[in-house]
């Protein structure tokens, strides 16, 4: 990988020893979409810092239910991974490419020497802390005080971001899986809105409206 790449990549990094450490010491990974990349029970190994594609962090419960967290994009890395580098402990969250992914993975015990050594890597751990606390409390408040209905537009509109198309391909069950309720829940919920007018619905494909975004305010 190209320094001047990486900068694009990752633009408050600029100290030139630091650029060269990650592009010495980081090691190049990709995944296809759909590939688990961590599982709950496993020991995290690298830090993770995306470079293309995007990977959705979710949290699993006993029986195996699925709740949508947050997606990781080209420039961020997870928090919940870097806890677990710190404490030794292994990964509490599910990792998944949704879509074709590369990532450049540090070595825990890396991240930790860097950690006291780089300003700017320090500066970077923290400002991942901080944003994906936030993204995590919209999370939580979305599950404890948001109407079904609520955090299924806002889920919809999150994805017309994250893949920049008003043409989702899913399906009612994945939808109900990521939002923790049922199918069932799901299609009656996507019908109420195509009676609306708001998206239209196909064979494992939603339509949306160009200004769903405001619609749903």
């Amino acid at each position: 990988m190209e320094i001047s790449t990486l900068k694009q990549i990752l633009p408050n990094i600029t100290d030139p020893h630091l650029l060269h450490a990650l592009i010495d010491q980081g090691s190049i990974h990709t995944f296809e979409q759909g590939k688990i990349i961590t599982e709950p029970g496993q020991f995290v190994k690298m830090v993770p810092i995306v470079l293309e594609g995007a990977i959705k962090i979710m949290r699993m419960d006993e029986d195996g239910k699925e709740l949508f967290l947050y997606y990781l994009e080209p420039g961020e890395t997870c928090a919940l991974s870097l806890t677990c580098c710190s404490a030794s402990k292994p990964s509490e969250i599910k990792a998944v490419a949704e879509e074709n992914t590369k990532i450049l993975g540090i070595p825990v015990n890396i991240h930790e020497q860097w950690t006291d050594k780089f300003k700017q890597w320090k500066d970077f751990v923290s400002s991942t802390y901080q944003s994906r606390f936030q993204e995590l409390l919209v999370a939580l408040d979305a599950v404890a005080f948001k109407r079904m209905d609520e955090r299924l537009m806002r889920y919809i509109v999150t994805k017309m971001k994250q893949f920049k198309t008003n043409e989702l391909t899913i399906t009612h069950q994945e939808i109900a899986n990521e939002l923790g309720t049922s199918r069932e829940v799901i299609s009656r919920l996507l019908k109420q809105l195509e009676k609306k007018k708001w998206i239209e619905l196909g064979r494992n494909v939603i339509y949306i409206r160009d200004d769903f975004e405001e619609l749903v305010g």
